[in-house]
């Protein structure tokens, strides 16, 4: 396997994984890519490697280039496995290599991972010298743990972005200009919903403290590399960091009886009423990841399900789990759902929602058996002015 250059001295000799669907609970349904990056220069410089499993094929790329025993510096920007779970591996290899990762925590997670291998711990601003090149380091700690932190190369000033801008996507493309563009951003955006929204925040703060750069390139962890659409990612990120809404509405139920999901019906035809564009989402087949995605810039949420066992369905509470470890902004919600005789699961989604960061609409509205049709036209009819009223 050949490393891709990407400027002279500069290659990409990461791993592509066609065949990861999964990652912590999100459908990575077009696999991903574990980006490491070499650079020739008087000292050779590895930055990150790949996920444990990926040694040889990172190995192979690198042997196309260097005889990977001379590399004298391996930067490790985060100390998750995917990203660093060949640092042994490497050092082994390399075996005078220095390790240079995030003072403080980026040496305790990877001493904790890997055991002491005489890693050096680097400051915000802090700068290595490599030759004709010099790297400077700035924290970004909680983007999205701790350790991490991005690396800048001049004079190329290339930005190492690590989890930042990346996507799990999968191709043979490595460039934004190759690359099924539209597919990019799908990605990116599923990306920052699943990994980084939780910490918009702290994105805010690392998006500034990257503001004065002049960047000709960011090359990520995972998925594809920036180059001529560095203006429109970055907008794309100063949007999602401002919790910013648009005119969508999601809809997420399970039903047992389709009663339910005639309630979630009269719920979408208050949404058209009031000018919104309403997305339904039947938890029995589409995924949390996906949902997510769309749930991250929509002002209201509304989430039903139908009462099993004095509880709500397994697939609601699970989708309510993932939401309130992700949801980034306070948007508004319904809660809903029909019961036989006990009728307790709408009142529970109320309760998840109330403490994820969200404003309830109405009181959990609740049916029994099966709705007619002069209930659903009264749901339709309450949540429509619930929704003009606020």
């Amino acid at each position: 396997m050949e490393a891709m250059k990407i400027g002279e001295g500069i290659y990409w000799v990461g791993a592509i994984d066609w065949n990861l669907r999964n990652f912590h609970g999100y459908e990575t349904e077009k696999g991903s890519t574990y980006n490491a990056y070499l650079i020739i220069d008087e000292k050779i410089t590895l930055i990150d490697t790949v996920k444990e499993g990926f040694e040889n094929e990172m190995l192979s790329r690198i042997r196309s280039v260097i005889d990977p025993a001379k590399i004298d510096i391996i930067i490790s920007n985060h100390a998750e496995p995917d990203h660093s779970g060949a640092i042994p591996f490497m050092k082994n290899i390399a075996k005078n290599a220095q390790i240079y990762a995030a003072f403080g925590a980026g040496v305790k997670d990877l001493t904790a991972y890997y055991g002491d291998l005489g890693y050096i711990g680097v400051k915000a601003g802090e700068t290595l010298s490599i030759g004709k090149r010099t790297f400077t380091f700035v924290p970004t700690p909680m983007v999205h743990w701790p350790d991490n932190m991005v690396s800048f190369m001049a004079p190329e000033n290339i930005l190492f972005s690590n989890d930042a801008f990346g996507q799990h996507y999968a191709s043979d493309e490595r460039l934004d200009t190759e690359c099924d563009l539209p597919e990019a951003y799908i990605q990116a955006r599923k990306y920052y919903a699943n990994i980084v929204q939780p910490y918009g925040m702290q994105t805010g703060k690392a998006l500034n403290a990257l503001a004065g750069l002049e960047i000709s390139a960011i090359c990520p962890s995972h998925g594809i590399i920036w180059t001529k659409h560095i203006p429109e990612i970055m907008a794309l990120y100063k949007s999602w960091v401002a919790n910013e809404f648009d005119d969508t509405a999601i809809v997420v139920y399970d039903t047992m009886w389709h009663s339910t999901e005639a309630m979630a019906h009269a719920i979408e035809s208050a949404f058209l009423a009031c000018g919104m564009k309403p997305r339904l989402y039947n938890l029995h087949y589409c995924h949390n990841s996906d949902i997510i995605a769309d749930a991250m810039t929509a002002k209201y949420i509304a989430v039903g399900s139908p009462t099993l066992n004095n509880n709500m369905m397994p697939s609601v509470a699970s989708f309510l789990t993932y939401f309130k470890g992700l949801t980034g902004n306070k948007k508004k919600f319904i809660a809903f759902g029909s019961y036989g005789w006990g009728g307790q699961s709408p009142d529970q989604v109320y309760e998840m929602l109330a403490t994820s960061k969200c404003e309830a609409l109405l009181p959990a509205i609740k049916i029994a058996y099966k709705p007619s049709k002069e209930q659903l036209d009264k749901i339709s009819a309450d949540v429509a002015n619930a929704i003009r009223e606020n």
